[in-house]
C-alpha cells in the first residue's frame, strides 16, 4: 500500500513542514486541492446534496502546480499531486505547460489530479459555460497527452482549436500520469475510459466498493481492464493495521490519510503513523 498526505487539510502554513516530514518518513506521496477564484455570490456554492455554502470567499487559494514546485525543491523523493486541478479552467497549453514543468523540475515526480468540478461560481467568473465543463475536460486530457508526448502537434476540436505547435520540454515520465477525481458515472467513466487511475472522495470500505465496481465494469467497457490503473482512496478513519489489508484486497493502490485533526498536530501525528502502519515500505 501507498500512503498519501493531504496537504490542504492543514493551514497553508504548514504544507512545506508537512511535506518534507512526509519524505522524510516515507510516505509515498503529498496532494494539494486547487480552485482558481471564489465569487463573493454564494448562491451556487453548496456543495451537491447539501444545503450550505462549501466555500469561504475569504480562502487563500494557491496555484497548486507552482506551489509544489517550490515543495519539490525541499523534497528528494516523495511524489506530488493535485486532488484535483480544475484543469479545464484553462487552456490545455497552460495546464499541459504547469505540470510539465512540475514533473521536470521534481525529477518525474508529478501525478496529475484532474476533476470536472462542481462550483459553478468560478466558471462563470472565468467565462467558461459550467455545463460544457465535462467535454471540455475530456478534450483538454486529450490534448495534454499529445502535447507531453508528440513531437508537434495541431488541433480542431470543440472547444480547442489551433495550428500545428511544438511544445518543449516534455516531461520526466512516459506518461505523465493522469488521475480522475470524483465520484459520479460521469468522472467514473472519464477514468477509466481517458486516464490512468481514479482519486475516490473520502471514503469508507463499504461506501467504496460499489464505485470500484462500476470502475471495473466501465474499464472493460472501454476495453482497458488489463491497463496499468492506479485507485486511490481517502481514507481519514483507519481503524489500524490490519485495515489495510482490506483495502488491498479491494485492489486501492494508494490510501490518503489524515492522522490528525489540528494543525498543530499533523506532524507529529504523521510520526506516529508512520511508525505504526510502517509507510517506509511503499518506497
Amino acid at each position: 500500500m501507498k500512503f498519501g498526505v493531504p496537504l490542504g487539510l492543514v493551514h497553508p502554513g504548514a504544507w512545506r513542514e508537512l511535506a518534507v516530514t512526509a519524505d522524510r518518513l516515507g510516505f509515498e506521496s503529498v496532494w494539494l486541492p486547487e480552485h482558481l477564484v471564489f465569487t463573493t455570490d454564494l448562491s451556487t456554492a453548496a456543495y451537491p446534496g447539501t444545503t450550505e455554502p462549501a466555500i469561504r470567499p475569504e480562502t487563500p487559494l494557491f496555484d497548486a502546480p507552482a506551489y509544489l514546485c517550490a515543495l519539490a525543491a525541499v523534497t528528494e523523493r516523495v511524489r506530488l499531486g493535485t486532488a484535483v486541478y480544475l484543469y479545464a479552467l484553462r487552456h490545455p497549453f497552460t495546464a499541459a505547460r504547469a505540470f510539465a514543468t512540475l514533473d521536470q523540475i521534481s525529477g518525474g515526480r508529478a501525478i496529475v489530479g484532474v476533476g470536472a468540478g462542481w462550483y459553478e461560481g468560478e466558471w462563470r467568473a472565468a467565462g467558461i459555460d459550467f455545463a460544457t465543463r465535462g467535454r471540455r475536460l475530456d478534450e483538454a486530457i486529450a490534448v495534454s497527452r499529445r502535447l507531453w508526448t508528440e513531437k508537434t502537434v495541431e488541433h480542431h476540436g470543440e472547444f480547442f482549436d489551433f495550428p500545428e505547435v511544438a511544445f518543449e520540454p516534455k516531461p520526466v515520465q512516459r506518461p505523465l500520469p493522469v488521475h480522475a477525481g470524483g465520484e459520479s458515472r460521469a468522472a467514473l467513466r472519464r477514468a477509466a475510459a481517458l486516464c490512468d487511475g481514479w482519486i475516490s472522495m473520502p471514503q469508507t470500505l463499504d461506501g467504496i466498493r460499489p464505485k470500484l465496481a462500476v470502475l471495473r465494469e466501465l474499464r472493460a467497457a472501454a476495453g482497458r481492464a488489463d491497463d496499468p490503473f492506479e485507485i486511490t482512496v481517502h481514507a481519514y478513519a483507519l481503524s489500524g493495521p490490519e485495515e489495510i489489508r482490506r483495502w488491498e484486497r479491494l485492489g486501492v493502490d494508494r490510501l490518503i490519510v489524515r492522522p490528525w485533526t489540528r494543525t498543530r498536530d499533523a506532524v507529529s501525528a504523521l510520526i506516529e503513523f508512520a511508525a505504526r502502519y510502517d509507510v517506509r515500505h511503499a518506497i
